[in-house]
């Protein structure tokens, strides 16, 4: 069963400023007895028109997929693979593949915590030109929580410690909470930080998204 929500998000003004922003995202997993298979998908746009100059803000894509399998009631294994793009950190793509173990400390109706860690290759492309490979270890926790019939919380964090060049690290932090208004649509918030140690030549080393909207939900 696939279940999941998508939201789009439209804000602007018109007058002495023209400004549009747009952004959109959308989360999918199937859940069986013995394995979970995820989605995701975000990203913003913003744009602004000031005295006839025209420029973009904003433009960030972010992306990726994840299968989880039980080996046993409490043990899993995960493999991944993220994508990224950001204009404003020089970053064309950032590829990330990766795979490991995981163990659900927390299983019930209302929550699931689930820890994990292994190891992962890094290919990320900049325009100044730079192209950075390398081996990571990671570390982490998925979080899902239903706070009532209505809301739940969805919380991810990783940490990549790089291997190649030791003493660089990079953090994905991920959370967002939903509330049903009715049978189909929703009213949803996130929030999405990443964190690099080592940025392209002067950019800064944090980039945080954060959108609110109303979505669908959908199942099939």
């Amino acid at each position: 069963l696939w279940t999941g929500t998508g939201t789009v998000g439209f804000a602007g003004t018109s007058g002495n400023a023209k400004t549009l922003t747009f952004t959109t995202g959308v989360d999918a997993a199937r859940l069986t007895n013995t394995d979970k298979t995820s989605v995701y998908f975000n990203i913003i746009k913003a744009s602004a028109l000031i005295n006839g100059q025209s420029a973009s803000t904003a433009q960030a894509v972010r992306g990726g997929l994840a299968y989880d399998h039980d080996v046993s009631p409490r043990l899993f294994v995960n493999v991944f693979n993220d994508y990224e793009y950001d204009r404003f950190q020089d970053l064309d793509l950032r590829f990330v593949l990766g795979g490991g173990f995981g163990f659900h400390a927390v299983k019930t109706e209302r929550s699931r915590l689930d820890l994990m860690g292994g190891a992962a290759f890094n290919r990320s492309s900049y325009s100044t030109p730079e192209t950075r490979k390398s081996g990571e270890l990671y570390w982490g926790n998925e979080y899902n929580l239903k706070l009532n019939s209505a809301t739940s919380l969805v919380q991810s964090f990783r940490m990549f410690n790089d291997l190649s060049h030791t003493g660089d690290y990079r953090v994905n932090f991920d959370v967002g909470a939903s509330t049903k208004l009715s049978k189909w649509l929703t009213w949803n918030v996130s929030l999405s930080d990443r964190y690099l140690n080592n940025p392209a030549p002067g950019r800064k080393t944090n980039d945080l998204l954060y959108t609110t909207g109303l979505g669908i939900t959908f199942a099939k």
